[in-house]
């Protein structure tokens, strides 16, 4: 017996992070204030520029520390579009809903992938497997979104009060740091920081599979 097809839900996230009053702010302050130009697929497509940036702009910081501001302005720009891509969908009854889930989290990762590789310009080579790591387990949480909501249609961008609006912060605090105390500050916190995100991504992971085991369950017995 074929089994009537669920409404798609990719676009309805649930959860909420630490800065989530802030988002909802940002986004109604700026959602009337887009051109009618500016459609919900160039604002998605821009992560493309933005990621460009933030590459090189780690590759000067090689020489010169301070174009890390330029990798900070580029993280702030892909906050503004990535917030607004779906609002702006929704207002104006786009309907690229499952398109701007597949680009909008595709050009995701590829920008936490340009900004693991800006970093990597910065720190020296022994450091080089410690950024795979962090590139790896920052990719696991976004395969453990993906899988849960390919189980639940349930889609949560945001574990343990942290979502991609803390995470930008994060790299815009780090990128400060470097540029005011050097890049020889923060490198001996790497390990630490692969370590903590380790935790995280094993609490998550678990929480994640007891709900699926739940949700397996429940369809068990009511069949």
């Amino acid at each position: 017996m074929s089994r009537t097809p669920k409404e798609f839900h990719g676009d309805r996230k649930v959860g909420r992070s630490f800065l989530n009053v802030i988002d909802i702010c940002v986004r109604n302050l700026l959602l009337p204030r887009v051109p009618q130009w500016c459609e919900t697929y160039h604002l998605t497509l821009l992560t493309i520029l933005w990621s460009c940036l933030v590459v090189i702009a780690g590759w000067l910081a090689g020489d010169n520390i301070q174009w890390l501001w330029l990798s900070s302005g580029a993280i702030v720009l892909q906050y503004v579009t990535d917030l607004l891509d779906g609002a702006v969908g929704r207002a104006r009854n786009t309907g690229l809903v499952k398109w701007g889930y597949f680009m909008d989290h595709f050009l995701d990762y590829v920008f936490l992938c340009a900004i693991v590789i800006g970093y990597a310009f910065l720190f020296k080579e022994q450091y080089a497997y410690l950024h795979l790591a962090l590139l790896a387990i920052y990719g696991a949480f976004m395969v453990n979104a993906f899988l849960a909501f390919g189980a639940t249609n349930a889609f949560r961008i945001s574990f343990l009060g942290i979502g991609p609006t803390e995470a930008r912060l994060a790299f815009v605090t780090i990128n400060t740091l470097l540029i005011v105390f050097g890049r020889t500050f923060l490198a001996p916190f790497i390990p630490w920081l692969i370590g903590v995100a380790m935790l995280c991504l094993v609490i998550v992971v678990y929480r994640t599979q007891r709900v699926i085991w739940n949700v397996d369950m429940q369809e068990k017995r009511s069949a």
